[in-house]
């Protein structure tokens, strides 16, 4: 009896963390270092569309999909949505090594200047990483407008072409 308590009341509360994780809900805060150390949080970016990008040096599936977030950023960066002017780019790196993560930033022309490291798993907790790469469409208000399979390819370009102001 204790134990399908106990199981029942975890259950319970993952259930209500991952609703957290909701369309319309907002974001968790992000705060975490640059690759130089300097302190970077997804609030700083309130105002602008933020895609927060969860990936690794090492991760195969991410590192094929670099080259289409950078055509996104490129295309997206000075636009009008209808919640936020602007878009930039969140990427937090998974990298248990520091090196790997900073040469393939490097390598693969990550040109934004938000790239921070999860090295603890601090936010991968919080947005319930439990696969990369992952990502979560933050409007300007800091709301969750989209995430998961929906932002890959060339479904982050729909995504955002919806969101665009007229």
């Amino acid at each position: 009896m204790k134990f399908v308590f106990i199981f029942t009341a975890i259950t319970l509360l993952g259930f209500v963390s991952s609703n957290d994780l909701q369309r319309g809900k907002q974001a968790p805060e992000i705060e975490l270092k640059s690759p130089k150390g300097k302190t970077i949080k997804l609030s700083d970016l309130k105002g602008k569309f933020v895609l927060v990008d969860f990936w690794a040096s090492w991760c195969g599936p991410c590192r094929k999909e670099n080259p289409n977030i950078v055509e996104v950023y490129n295309k997206y960066k000075k636009a009008k949505f209808t919640s936020g002017k602007g878009f930039e780019v969140l990427s937090v790196s998974l990298d248990r090594l520091k090196e790997p993560w900073i040469k393939a930033i490097k390598t693969d022309g990550l040109i934004w200047k938000n790239h921070v490291w999860d090295n603890e798993g601090v936010a991968s907790k919080k947005y319930q990483v439990s696969s990369i790469p992952t990502a979560f469409l933050i409007d300007g208000n800091g709301k969750i407008v989209a995430s998961g399979s929906e932002l890959r390819g060339l479904g982050i370009h729909i995504e955002l072409d919806k969101l665009l102001a007229e």
